[in-house]
């Protein structure tokens, strides 16, 4: 998915409002290398910033359940 340049820069405000006042918490099946979601190398640099400062970062190393059902079921009508 592909964020443009305004809704990254929407999501760094909500992030910067955020900080300090309430959690936040993203989940995501990407690691921190997110220049596709986010155009902008350095916004994306601010916005993982934003959220890895102060926060735990759970890994569990698991795939998907909804990717690994998807796959099966666009295997399943290719070979349909």
């Amino acid at each position: 998915m592909e964020l443009d340049r305004h809704g990254a820069e929407l999501l760094f405000q909500v992030l910067t409002e955020r900080e300090e006042k309430a959690s936040a918490a993203i989940a995501s099946n990407e690691s921190f290398g997110w220049t596709e979601t986010f155009i902008d190398p350095r916004l994306c640099a601010a916005i993982v910033d934003r959220l890895t400062f102060g926060g735990a970062i759970i890994e569990t190393g698991i795939d998907s359940y909804r990717l690994a059902q998807s796959r099966a079921r666009a295997e399943q009508h290719t070979t349909a």
